[in-house]
């Protein structure tokens, strides 16, 4: 008899209803066509907050159509198992910032990378501290994974702190591991397994 298939969550292609996942402070949802205003009205009054940490930005970074086009990768990953991205939102509405996961690798690893940003108006307000555990949650109950993984530039004193008060644990350093604000830049390591965030 041939082995039967994991069967991997599509969750893209069965929800009927938007997934939106809240605590307390925020609610997270995957983004929409309709979000292009507020995101590219809040990724413009940050960029100087943000270049530092991301990938050099294109001309075209915050074009309606590149919008459209990051949507429909979104759904493509959804759909395929690869990843899975959120925008973060204030109970008001407000959206503040994102949060996501990538590279989800099955098989022997069931693990993913985890990837952040907030807007400069709504950073240190405790937004993001409210938003990982949405995604932890989801990335152990809903996914099933054993491990999510995440690093940042060992000069990044708030995302390293943000990482170790979610439950992350410091695993090593990686040199010139991203290309960063145009640069191959260092990074600090960081890991989450299913029963440390049990615990």
């Amino acid at each position: 008899m041939a082995p039967q298939r994991k069967a991997f969550p599509r969750l893209f292609a069965m929800r009927a209803d938007p997934l939106r996942l809240a605590s307390d402070k925020v609610f997270i949802r995957p983004p929409e066509r309709g979000d292009y205003e507020a995101w590219a009205g809040l990724r413009a009054r940050s960029r100087s907050f943000l270049a530092p940490w991301e990938p050099t930005w294109p001309v075209d970074a915050l074009s309606r159509t590149s919008f459209r086009a990051r949507i429909a990768r979104y759904s493509e990953d959804w759909r395929g198992d690869q990843g899975y991205n959120f925008f973060i939102f204030k109970l008001d509405e407000t959206l503040v910032g994102g949060v996501g996961l990538s590279n989800v690798r099955r098989g022997v690893a069931e693990t993913a990378s985890l990837g952040y940003w907030i807007g400069e108006p709504h950073a240190r307000n405790g937004l993001m501290t409210a938003a990982l555990p949405l995604v932890l949650e989801f990335s152990f109950d809903r996914l099933r994974l054993h491990r999510v993984e995440a690093a940042c530039l060992p000069t990044n004193v708030p995302s390293r702190a943000l990482l170790l008060r979610t439950g992350f644990t410091e695993e090593g350093y990686a040199r010139r591991y991203l290309l960063i604000d145009g640069k191959w830049q260092d990074h600090l390591l960081f890991g989450i397994l299913r029963e440390d965030w049990r615990r």
